[in-house]
């Protein structure tokens, strides 16, 4: 079976764009016509999902929601949302829609459980929206796994780092990722996850080393493989 993918974007739109380019390059084809039909909704009216869950920004669940159902009535047959913060609203948005909704966040976890079954501690770069939801905490506290996180000014610099990359800037502070990545470690954190999709652009840009789980190449392969396609030998 081949499903049509819908993408609820704008989170932002570089993230958008490098979702789309993985999905593109990991699909094993031979052809146009063996790739994915996929449905993007660059929805840029989307309000800040941190703003809003630090207490300072308007809600985005309806324009979540707008994205949802107008990709299921355009035909999508299934939806992925690459913005781990906004995974925060995803059970609000699956509850008012007919089509599958695969959750990013819960296949990164099912996927460091398969590849890191010894992880007793994962550590987290995120955003202060995606830490202070516990969104992460929720799914890994289900499988005793405890979550670590960032010191105040460590976290500082990752959140200026992904709201430079969403204000397209080149010049990325890759020691400060570095750094925070040697401080999850220090805690006791067997594998870091990149749970920002503008912390997954400048992965693509740099190759980040170490045990580093990326959410958004997990949640490319299994929409690859639920769109009833086979993911390209590397």
């Amino acid at each position: 079976m081949n499903r049509t993918l819908g993408i609820i974007g704008g989170m932002g739109p570089l993230a958008t764009a490098n979702l789309f380019n993985k999905i593109v390059l990991k699909t094993e084809a031979k052809s146009d016509q063996d790739h994915i039909h996929i449905l993007i909704d660059n929805n840029i009216a989307i309000p800040d999902r941190t703003a809003y869950l630090v207490g300072d920004g308007d809600n985005p669940l309806e324009e979540l929601v707008k994205s949802a159902k107008r990709l299921e009535n355009m035909g999508a047959d299934f939806l992925i949302m690459p913005c781990n913060t906004a995974h925060y609203f995803y059970q609000e948005i699956k509850d008012v829609i007919n089509i599958a909704f695969l959750n990013m966040i819960e296949e990164t976890v099912m996927h460091i459980k398969e590849k890191y079954p010894t992880s007793k501690k994962v550590g987290l770069l995120a955003t202060d929206g995606t830490v202070q939801s516990k969104i992460y905490d929720l799914y890994f506290n289900k499988e005793n796994i405890e979550m670590i996180n960032l010191d105040e000014n460590s976290q500082k610099s990752i959140m200026n780092i992904i709201y430079s990359v969403k204000a397209g800037k080149n010049q990325i502070p890759l020691e400060d990722i570095y750094s925070a990545i040697d401080e999850l470690k220090g805690k006791g954190a067997d594998v870091v996850i990149l749970g920002c999709t503008e912390l997954s652009v400048v992965n693509e840009k740099h190759d980040l080393k170490g045990n580093i789980v990326d959410a958004l190449n997990i949640i490319t392969e299994t929409a690859i493989q639920f769109a009833g396609k086979k993911v390209a030998s590397k």
